[in-house]
C-alpha cells in the first residue's frame, strides 16, 4: 500500500493539529479538522501540489469544524462530519453553550455524513472511518495505512475530556477499546492537539505508557 504524505499545522487559538494527507502517485488529498487559518493550509497544498477532493472532521467542536463554507469555496471539496453530531450541533442550545465555551461562532453544515468502516478512495489512499464516541457522540479516528488521525478520542498521553455536552464516560472507554488498541503497536499515533507538547506518539508507546489506557482501558 502507498504511503502517504503527512503534513501537520498547527491551527486556530485553540491550537488544534490539523492534517493535510496526500497521496504522493496522483497528489490528491484529504484535509483533517482544518479548523482556521485556511491561507497556510492553503499555500501548504499548494506547495504539496495538492488536490483537496474531502475535508474531515473529526467531531463537530467548533475549534476543529469552524467553517465548511470556507472551505468548499477554497477548495472546491466535499466535507464530511458524522450524522451523530450534525444531529447534536444542529440544537440552539448546544450551539449557544459551544459558542460561549469555545468563544467561537457556531459552524454551517457539512455536504455528507461519515459511517463507521466508510472506507474513502484518495488516489491509490484507502482512508477507513472508525467512530469512536465518547468525547462527542460522533467523535470519528481516521486510519490511512499505519497512521491513525485520533482527534480528541486519544491523544498522547491523555484523552478526550467528557465534561461537554454531549460527552459521555463509558463511551470513552468502550470505543477506544474496541476500534483502537486492537491496531498494531507500530500504527502512528497523530492527535487532535499537543497537549503537553507532544504532537506525534505510537499505539506502542501509548499502550505502555498513557495513563488512560493502562489504568481503564487494558485492566477493564
Amino acid at each position: 500500500m502507498t504511503a502517504p504524505r503527512i503534513h501537520q499545522l498547527a491551527v486556530g487559538p485553540l491550537e488544534v493539529l490539523a492534517y493535510l494527507v496526500a497521496c504522493p502517485e496522483t497528489g490528491e488529498a484529504v484535509l483533517i479538522d482544518p479548523a482556521a487559518e485556511h491561507e497556510r493550509l492553503a499555500a501548504l497544498a499548494g506547495r504539496e501540489s495538492a488536490r483537496v477532493r474531502h475535508v474531515l472532521f473529526t467531531h463537530g467542536h467548533t475549534d476543529h469544524l469552524a467553517s465548511p463554507t470556507l472551505c468548499r469555496e477554497r477548495w472546491g471539496c466535499t466535507t464530511w462530519l458524522h450524522a451523530a453530531d450534525v444531529a447534536l450541533f444542529a440544537r440552539e442550545d448546544v450551539r449557544a453553550e459551544l459558542a460561549r465555551h469555545f468563544g467561537l461562532p457556531p459552524a454551517d453544515p457539512v455536504d455528507r455524513h461519515l459511517e463507521h468502516g466508510q472506507v474513502l478512495e484518495v488516489g491509490t489512499l484507502a482512508l477507513e472511518v472508525r467512530h469512536t464516541p465518547g468525547h462527542t457522540p460522533g467523535c470519528c479516528c481516521f486510519l490511512v495505512g499505519g497512521s491513525l488521525f485520533s482527534g480528541d478520542t486519544l491523544f498522547c498521553g491523555a484523552v478526550g475530556r467528557t465534561d461537554l455536552i454531549g460527552a459521555d464516560l463509558d463511551e470513552l472507554l468502550a470505543s477506544p477499546k474496541r476500534e483502537i488498541l486492537p491496531l498494531p503497536d507500530e500504527t502512528t499515533l497523530w492527535p487532535g492537539h499537543a497537549y503537553g507538547g507532544v504532537r506525534r506518539s505510537t499505539l506502542g508507546a501509548e499502550r505502555a505508557g498513557n495513563p488512560y489506557i493502562t489504568d481503564f482501558l487494558l485492566d477493564g
